[in-house]
């Protein structure tokens, strides 16, 4: 979470935009869970499938409110009777309030590894962390493997897809690493160390905290950060993004996720500052964590990365709110194809991607 240092912004590689080729070949995609089709961008990063989660959507629920009309003196003495004309009047409630009210979690993350056994090894042996299913899909070349601290109904957990034949991605340098709550961050590097792992960060206090932490890669170059907790109900606690303005982004994340600022801190020695956003407290709740390093607005995304998935009542209001807050709707709120999984997709102003699934369907697949 703390003592990110600034990064060099990358000119050459700006944020990530909803190009004219990414929204045909978006609209192209047949949406199945977590995988995308061949684009000419995927092509040259030598990239098969961009897996998106198997996400789940519940219908559409529109609140409308049916008004009548009628003249209480239906009758007048020599007159005859009058009956005032029948008005409809449909109320909506507005996405962005119906968004405080929506149950929403965080649900999973999605990111792309080179060697999936070799992945599920270090996060079992090393981090703790449980296989909780594996799917094969051997006709779109790509396999999916779920693993966490507990059930995905009630659980954050990581979802990796590995791409037939693609053993290497590039991580960028927008993402930024995930957390993980352990009771002993001395004892968790040792181990990973006898497993062969790699510590980048020995465990020490986090900048102008009491929190002991330290930080390990996993086979693919992907940041973890060890944070000595007592027992909670989310081990896997964090994801951390960089982003080009910290109060242009909390307040998306406020107004299109119905995140709440849990937590927001500056740090002009080491010139970055971070913010906090989540569901819940972040000693039960997995949040995200946005950090913008003193001027740097613009980051390289890679292509290891790939997205959250959250849960929600509603995508069809879901997706309006983000409209309404100036995000990019990359899918279309409505059901996937074949197993009528309601999901939408979209980007953040800077280019982060989220998709939301439909809380009820979530469930229903899961079984």
């Amino acid at each position: 979470m703390l003592r990110t240092m600034a990064l060099p912004s990358s000119s050459s590689s700006p944020p990530l935009s909803v190009s004219t080729q990414m929204k045909q070949h978006i609209k192209q995609d047949s949406f199945r869970p977590h995988s995308l089709k061949f684009s000419s961008m995927q092509k040259e990063n030598n990239i098969n499938d961009d897996n998106v989660a198997s996400f789940n959507q519940n219908p559409s629920r529109r609140l409308a409110l049916l008004k009548l009309g009628a003249d209480e003196n239906m009758m007048r003495p020599r007159t005859p009777p009058k009956m005032a004309p029948v008005s409809t009047a449909v109320a909506e409630e507005n996405p962005l309030e119906w968004v405080n009210k929506d149950k929403r979690r965080m649900l999973h993350v999605v990111y792309r590894v080179g060697d999936l056994e070799k992945t599920i090894k270090f996060y079992t042996e090393c981090l703790g962390m449980k296989l909780l299913r594996k799917r094969d899909i051997p006709e779109e070349r790509y396999t999916n493997a779920f693993l966490g601290y507990g059930p995905e109904d009630s659980h954050f957990t990581v979802e990796l897809t590995y791409n037939y034949g693609v053993d290497k991605y590039n991580i960028g340098t927008g993402f930024g690493h995930f957390g993980i709550a352990v009771e002993d961050v001395a004892k968790t590097v040792n181990l990973v160390k006898a497993k062969g792992g790699k510590v980048t960060s020995e465990p020490g206090l986090v900048e102008g905290g009491s929190t002991m932490s330290a930080f390990v890669e996993d086979p693919d170059g992907y940041k973890f950060e060890l944070l000595e907790r007592g027992l909670t109900p989310e081990p896997l606690c964090q994801v951390m993004l960089r982003v080009g303005d910290l109060d242009h982004a909390v307040n998306f994340y406020n107004k299109a996720f119905g995140m709440q600022l849990l937590q927001r801190r500056d740090f002009p020695e080491s010139k970055y500052a971070v913010a906090i956003m989540g569901y819940g407290p972040e000693d039960k709740n997995a949040v995200l964590e946005l950090t913008y390093n003193y001027g740097v607005t613009e980051y390289d995304k890679g292509n290891g990365y790939a997205q959250i998935a959250i849960g929600t009542d509603d995508v069809y209001k879901s997706a309006k709110a983000i409209e309404l807050c100036g995000g990019s709707i990359i899918r279309e709120p409505g059901p996937l194809p074949g197993i009528n999984t309601k999901i939408t997709a979209c980007l953040d102003p800077d280019g982060w991607k989220s998709v939301l699934v439909d809380n009820v369907d979530f469930l229903r697949e899961l079984e």
